[in-house]
């Protein structure tokens, strides 16, 4: 399965590089603002501080949701790097959008996925990436676990290429989870990534090593 950090702070991308897991990153107008990041220019100049920092795809969201606007932006977007994904909202315009770049020849996420038959019709228009909401459903308490289940079922049934990326992932379990069913990509805060290293049976372990070595080198 492959880890995407869901943020666009430029710090929480570098560590989690760093860390050597990364394989892309997902944004949106909200983690933008959150870095005080405003103003097209701003946000054209900040996706592309991102793909210098990452060597996989990089979801950078539309704003229009109009079928000329997000034609118009998702264009301006691709030709910022090679690595860019357009993210395209699920709307009627949206999947005519998905099926106009899949032509193209350009990458896609269909963003905003809360059922099975709105990832059918986003793996339909050919987008590379469905963003089925998670931690959105499991909030409303919908098992966002058993949504993931159902699209992988309906895809592997059909052979579609479009892969399920589990978006809005709040802790471990839910990458766990998600790795277990067959999801392709998950994409959550580093918090949740890191919380994968933790168990407390290797910090015990890891002492009693130390204290080991430290009564045998004295």
């Amino acid at each position: 399965m492959k880890f995407f950090i869901d943020t666009a702070n430029l710090k929480e991308i570098q560590e989690a590089q760093d860390l050597g897991v990364l394989d892309g990153v997902t944004t949106n107008p909200s983690l933008m603002a959150k870095e005080g990041i405003s103003g097209k220019n701003n946000i054209l100049k900040h996706y592309k501080a991102i793909c210098a920092i990452v060597d996989g795809d990089v979801s950078a969201e539309v704003i229009a949701t109009d079928y000329e606007g997000m034609i118009r932006e998702g264009e301006e977007l691709a030709e910022l790097d090679e690595k860019i994904v357009v993210k395209i909202p699920m709307i009627k315009d949206g999947v005519k959008a998905l099926r106009y770049f899949s032509e193209k020849g350009i990458k896609t996420n269909c963003t905003l996925i809360f059922s099975a038959g709105q990832a059918l019709l986003a793996a339909k228009a050919g987008a590379s990436y469905v963003s089925p909401f998670i931690g959105r459903l499991d909030d409303i308490s919908y098992d966002g676990i058993q949504l993931i289940e159902q699209i992988r079922t309906i895809f592997d049934n059909y052979g579609f290429d479009t892969e399920i990326l589990a978006a809005s992932v709040r802790h471990p379990i839910h990458i766990l989870k998600c790795a277990e069913i067959g999801a392709d990509v998950m994409t959550g805060p580093l918090s949740a990534i890191t919380a994968l290293l933790k168990h407390p049976l290797t910090d015990l372990g890891l002492e009693k090593f130390l204290a080991d070595y430290a009564k045998t080198n004295k």
